[in-house]
């Protein structure tokens, strides 16, 4: 690292801020890490030191982030419109994966870029939820779903199918209105921080870890992913039914974290706008 007169360059001094809020350490090898604190303090640099090009670079990522969450709402809202229609239509629960599972697969690939995202510190989600969240829906779908066309028309399917449109639908929107005005209506950052508490378990218990678990016999009857990974998939999937609730637990007390700092906030503006009044 360069050091100027003696002194930490401002590049340093950011870097290591960078490093330090996260918890990295250069000795830890996490060159994935750290290479991303690099690109977000030589994204803060350029901002100090060239002010008209960081305003310019802010529109445009708040330019981007509102057209991915706009089509991301867009897309969830279709997914939840053609699991309606085929429930409406058929009074059965087996055709969700096949109105709206391509589409579903296709949006929860995309969304990796919010693991980029946050690395690059264009939003304050950090790497390590956003990457938990898309890891194991990529996997439930991907691995489990898609690939094992007996489970795909299992009640299962639909209540996660269900519960994970309904929510991205609502968060998405959230998202893309925070891009364009300050403060969004109240009642849709109530929403936002609010159907979490009863959509999440209900897409993970019921939905997810059933579907898993009712997965696990086709899995141990084909030997699944056998010539590509070193173990077996079926003891993996069996120790992941275990570790679930664990992991959910992490995310869903970080929601609820999120929600007493969000909320909270906006209550105490409400507080202060009425006694200006």
């Amino acid at each position: 690292m360069e050091r100027q007169n003696g002194k930490k360059s401002e590049y340093l001094v950011l870097l290591e801020m960078a490093i330090g809020r996260r918890g990295w350490r250069y000795e830890d090898g996490d060159w994935f890490s750290i290479g991303t604190a690099r690109i977000a303090a030589g994204l803060q640099a350029t901002r100090r030191s060239h002010p008209q090009a960081a305003q310019m670079a802010a529109k445009l990522h708040n330019v981007y982030l509102f057209l991915y969450n706009s089509l991301q709402a867009i897309g969830w809202a279709i997914s939840l419109w053609r699991i309606l229609i085929s429930f409406s239509s058929t009074k059965s629960v087996n055709g969700a994966y096949a109105s709206a599972g391509e589409l579903i697969c296709f949006l929860q690939s995309v969304a990796f870029l919010e693991v980029f995202h946050g690395a690059i510190g264009i939003v304050p989600s950090g790497v390590l939820l956003p990457l938990m969240q898309w890891g194991g829906r990529t996997h439930f779908l991907l691995a489990l779903v898609w690939s094992i066309n007996e489970v795909q028309e299992l009640p299962a399917v639909f209540i996660t199918f269900f519960a994970w449109s309904l929510s991205e639908v609502i968060r998405y929107s959230h998202y893309a209105l925070n891009c364009i005005i300050s403060t969004p209506p109240y009642w849709v950052t109530f929403l936002r921080y609010t159907v979490f508490i009863v959509l999440y378990p209900i897409g993970v218990a019921p939905g997810e870890m059933w579907l898993m678990y009712q997965a696990l016999p086709f899995i141990k009857e084909r030997n699944l992913y056998r010539d590509f990974l070193p173990f077996s998939y079926y003891n993996f999937v069996v120790v992941l039914l275990l570790l679930y609730p664990v992991l959910w637990l992490k995310l869903y007390l970080h929601l609820f974290k999120q929600r007493h700092s969000k909320l909270g906030k906006l209550q105490k503006r409400k507080r202060g706008l009425s006694r200006n009044y």
